[in-house]
């Protein structure tokens, strides 16, 4: 992600809010969980295009607007671009006729979000950087998906982790096609990123970076 969507060590916030002890403000906030969670079930996209989905969102109205709100606008786009609701309907708030998806009944729910199930991926190539390579994080701005967080990019770091190979998210975002990459643990440290003069001294950063945001130092 990148424009205002990617916060991450971005200045003029102003500190985390913590006092919240709910997992919903608000009852809707609780609606739109449910509502976002019932619709995924019926497996028109993956999680990937559900974050791409918010990061649609005009950068001037997700400044102002809330977490859930932010997943509200996801879904309404996910609805529109599969086709599953009309611009109409979304507007009016009302079906127009019958839907033939099948959703999950309730009693199912609980059964599914509980499952589970490996997450690492076959790959037909070795990793290209072992624990204790030095690496820099490549400097682009994809106007697609990426989990790529920009305040690392251009960014030298070392490698303390090796996670095995994973959905590569920014094609799963783009195409729906599960390719795998490797996955890294690596180390910033914290003057690398924020320079020496702004940095908290000992505060390293460590960050989950896939093959193809990386490359050898040279």
């Amino acid at each position: 992600m990148n424009s205002t969507h990617d916060l991450g060590g971005m200045h003029g916030h102003g500190r985390i809010d913590r006092s919240q002890t709910v997992d919903f403000e608000h009852g809707w906030e609780r609606r739109v969980f449910a509502l976002t969670l019932a619709c995924g079930m019926l497996g028109k996209w993956n999680l990937d295009e559900s974050r791409h989905a918010r990061e649609t969102m005009d950068p001037g109205d997700y400044l102002k607007s809330s977490y859930y709100e932010h997943w509200l606008h996801g879904l309404e786009q996910l609805l529109l671009s599969k086709g599953l609701i009309s611009k109409e309907e979304l507007e009016a708030g009302i079906l127009d006729g019958r839907t033939t998806d099948a959703a999950v009944p309730a009693e199912g729910v609980a059964e599914m979000l509980g499952r589970g199930g490996p997450v690492e991926m076959e790959i037909d190539r070795p990793a290209a950087f072992a624990v204790g390579d030095p690496v820099t994080a490549r400097n682009f701005n994809p106007k697609s998906h990426t989990r790529s967080p920009r305040y690392v990019r251009g960014r030298r770091g070392v490698v303390t982790g090796h996670h095995g190979a994973h959905i590569f998210p920014d094609r799963h975002a783009a195409t729906g096609e599960k390719v795998a990459e490797h996955l890294y643990s690596v180390r910033f440290e914290a003057d690398e990123i924020w320079g020496p003069r702004d940095a908290e001294p000992g505060a390293p950063v460590y960050v989950d970076l896939f093959e193809p945001y990386l490359e050898p130092v040279r």
